[in-house]
This record gives structure tokens, C-alpha cells and sequence, in this order.
């Protein structure tokens, strides 16, 4: 298996995502490209030991910036890190494609070069978020921010494909996000859609509301781009602002600092449980090879644990699943 990882994207790079191939290399049974730079990259490999039979730089010359008009920049950068990356991933030089970079330039590289599963209508970004419950899944988390009821039963359908293949869960519930659990409540796209979900193929449990989306109430959290992503970015808040809260209570004078000594195990898990590091990427879905959105601020943790899931995405046939799942809607709508 080969993972294609766009080095020039997003914050830290090239240096997380050298580190983190760097311990990949020692502990993942997978073949990595860094795709950049070839002296900077190498440069950030040599403060490593690795496994250089695993690691191989493919040059890059250009970046694309959060700044660019995607598409614009996709079309005439080619030989921009996410270009070259996508390019691989399109003549199966790679397995998976995994970029940090700007998220309008991977969805423009992955529409334009490596395209749409047939009868996709439009891929959706796949956002992992904790929950009282363990990580559930929100999409779209931003892909698109003007979506139809088509689009939102399709994002249900591969969300729950995703689910069961990649994180084990045997029939993930699907919740469509709205501001009641009524089934008349909702703006006329969430009403639209409402139906079409109680008679899909999937474990609909009906409207969810904002606060279902911490307490974990379905695995499947389906929503247009626009909500998901006010979403998305309000819970990263959230855990930022609680995590620094946290710490400061427990800093503020020797008998709260002996007090985190009796409860340091329960404050670890907690933040464990809230750090998106430990989640990886946000698989964009519905695309006709496994491409995984990291967050633009990823560390080499964060790194490291997008490529293990970039790796599972392959092992587990979710491309395969989709496609047949899609493939099943169509026929049982044309008999």
C-alpha cells in the first residue's frame, strides 16, 4: 500500500508531515510519497532516523495557499504539492491521498483530477468529532455549502458506509441536524429531506438538534456544508477554550496543583477524548479514490494519525461500498 501526503500543506509544513512519515515508516506497514519541495523535504528528513526503503520525495515546485481561488490555482499551478499529489493518486501511483493544505484546493484537485464515484453528485467532507459517546461523524462539514436533498441522502449513505467499515460499527444511526426533533421542524431543505431518509437504506433515528452533536445521539450527523461547518468550528472552540480552562484551574495555586495530582488519569483521558489529533483527517467521500482532508494546524501527531486512517480507508473497501450502495439506490429506483 502507498500513501501520496501533500508535505507543503498547511501550517507546519513540511515539517509535520516529514516527522510524522518519519515514524511511519518504523511502525505502519505502509509505503509513503512526500510530495514537495525535494530539498526542503529531504532537509527535514535528515533530523530523523527512518526507514528509507518505505520513504521516496517526489519534487514539487509550487504551493497553493489558503489565499488562492482554488480552481483557479488547481488549473494553473501544475506543478503545485496537491496538483502533483492528485495527478499520483489518479494514475494509481498511490493508494490514498492525504494534504494539511487549503481545503478548496485538495476538493478542486480531487474533483478536476481524481473525480466523482458515477452517480455521486457531490463528495462531502467527513468530519470525526468527539462525543460523550465516542467520535461520530458530521457531514458535510464544509464541502458544500449549498446542498439539495439528494445531496444530503447521498452524504447519509456514504457516512454510514464509513462508519461501519472504517470504525467497526455494525448499523450506524443516522441523524439529519436540525432546530427540533419534530418531523415538521426545519428550514425547507431539512423537511425536504426528512423523508427521503426514513425510506433510505440507513438506520434513520430522525431530527437531531445541536445539543445531540456532543452527547454522541446518532453515529451519522448529516447536514449541508454551511451548518457543518459552523458546527465543526464551534466544537474545536469549545475544546480549546474547556482544555485551557481546565488547566488553569488546576494551576492556579499548590492545593488545586495537588488536587490535578489525584485526578491527573481522568484529566488525561478527557483531553484525549476531545483532541482531534487522535482522529486524523476528514475523509472526503464519494470521490473515486480515498482522499483525507488533515486539519490545517496538524501537528506531526495529528499527522501520523491521518495516515494510519488513510490506510485503513484502503484496507477496508469503503470506495468499494459506496460505489455498490449507490449502484443499489439507482436499480431499486429505476425497478
Amino acid at each position: 500500500m502507498k500513501i501520496i501526503i501533500d508535505a507543503m500543506g498547511g501550517d507546519n509544513a513540511p515539517g509535520a508531515p516529514v516527522e510524522a512519515a518519519a515514524r511511519a515508516s518504523k511502525t505502519l506497514d505502509a509505503q509513503l510519497v512526500l510530495v514537495g519541495n525535494f530539498d526542503a523535504v529531504q532537509a527535514e528528513l535528515n533530523k530523523y532516523e527512518y526507514d528509507k526503503s518505505k520513504i521516496e520525495i517526489v519534487h514539487a515546485t509550487e504551493v497553493i495557499s489558503n489565499h488562492e481561488e482554488p480552481v483557479k490555482a488547481v488549473k494553473s499551478k501544475r506543478d503545485a504539492s496537491v496538483v502533483v499529489a492528485a495527478q499520483m493518486l489518479k494514475r494509481g501511483e498511490g493508494d490514498a491521498l492525504l494534504s494539511m493544505g487549503s481545503t478548496g484546493a485538495l476538493l478542486a484537485a480531487a474533483l478536476l483530477i481524481v473525480g466523482r464515484i458515477k452517480g455521486i453528485m457531490r463528495p462531502a467532507i467527513a468530519s470525526l468529532l468527539p462525543s460523550a459517546k465516542g467520535p461520530k461523524m458530521l457531514i458535510d462539514s464544509g464541502a458544500n455549502t449549498r446542498s439539495k436533498k439528494g445531496n444530503l441522502l447521498q452524504f447519509a449513505l456514504m457516512g454510514s458506509v464509513y462508519m461501519k467499515n472504517v470504525l467497526g460499527i455494525k448499523n450506524p444511526t443516522v441523524g439529519l441536524i436540525s432546530n427540533g426533533e419534530e418531523e415538521e421542524k426545519g428550514i425547507e431543505l431539512v423537511k425536504e429531506t426528512h423523508p427521503l431518509l426514513k425510506a433510505a437504506p440507513v438506520n434513520f433515528i430522525g431530527n437531531i438538534e445541536g445539543r445531540d452533536v456532543m452527547e454522541g445521539t446518532a453515529d451519522v450527523m448529516v447536514c449541508d456544508g454551511f451548518v457543518g461547518n459552523v458546527i465543526l468550528k464551534t466544537v474545536e472552540g469549545m475544546g480549546h477554550v474547556v482544555s485551557s480552562k481546565i488547566k488553569e484551574i488546576f494551576t492556579s495555586g499548590l492545593l488545586s496543583k495537588l488536587g490535578a495530582l489525584l485526578v491527573m488519569k481522568g484529566i488525561k483521558s478527557f483531553r484525549k477524548s476531545m483532541d482531534y489529533r487522535e482522529y486524523g483527517g476528514a475523509p472526503l467521500l464519494g470521490t473515486k479514490k480515498p482522499v483525507i482532508k488533515g486539519h490545517g494546524s496538524s501537528d506531526a501527531k495529528a499527522v501520523y494519525s491521518a495516515i494510519k486512517q488513510a490506510i485503513k480507508f484502503v484496507e477496508t473497501n469503503v470506495i468499494e461500498d459506496i460505489k455498490n450502495t449507490i449502484d443499489t439506490l439507482e436499480d431499486e429506483a429505476d425497478g
